[in-house]
């Protein structure tokens, strides 16, 4: 199973605890332009993670062809994780496709609206996720992976 996921938080106890048992994942990748360029984050990051479990730091234009690397040396179950809808689309765009889009915590600012309890969007995130789901991305807004699925858009 693979998840691609939108938290602001990027790995947190949320991720290892829930949805690494739920999904089964082998591998993390942390999809990220500034932090893929930041070593001390990354590895205070990957300190939260089994060491069963490896950590892939990645921006988002090399997404695609380390995908497609982890694919060809059979990594098995899989989660990606985005900061927030703009890097998701933008990973899209640059041909790294996905069927179905876990949208897990974007935290409130002003000029957003909150949309669940972990989910505040501006217009700009609204934007990104309808396109996404226009080209036939499959919204699922839940935190944790035993939450209901609500689906938007």
């Amino acid at each position: 199973m693979t998840l691609v996921r939108i938290d602001n938080r990027l790995i947190h106890g949320q991720i290892i605890e829930t949805w690494l048992p739920y999904t089964g994942a082998e591998v993390v990748v942390v999809a990220n332009d500034e932090l893929s360029k930041d070593a001390l984050q990354q590895e205070i990051m990957s300190l939260a993670i089994p060491h069963s479990v490896t950590s892939v730091f990645v921006g988002i234009d090399d997404l695609s062809a380390k995908i497609d690397f982890l694919g060809s040396q059979n990594s098995g179950s899989v989660i990606i994780l985005f900061s927030s809808c703009s890097d998701a689309k933008k990973a899209y765009d640059r041909g790294f496709c996905f069927a179905s889009l876990n949208i897990g915590n974007v935290h409130y600012s002003p000029g957003k609206k909150q949309i669940s309890p972990s989910v505040a969007l501006s217009d700009d995130d609204e934007h990104c996720l309808k396109v996404l789901s226009r080209k036939g991305v499959e919204l699922d807004f839940r935190c944790v992976p035993n939450d209901p699925v609500q689906v938007r858009f």
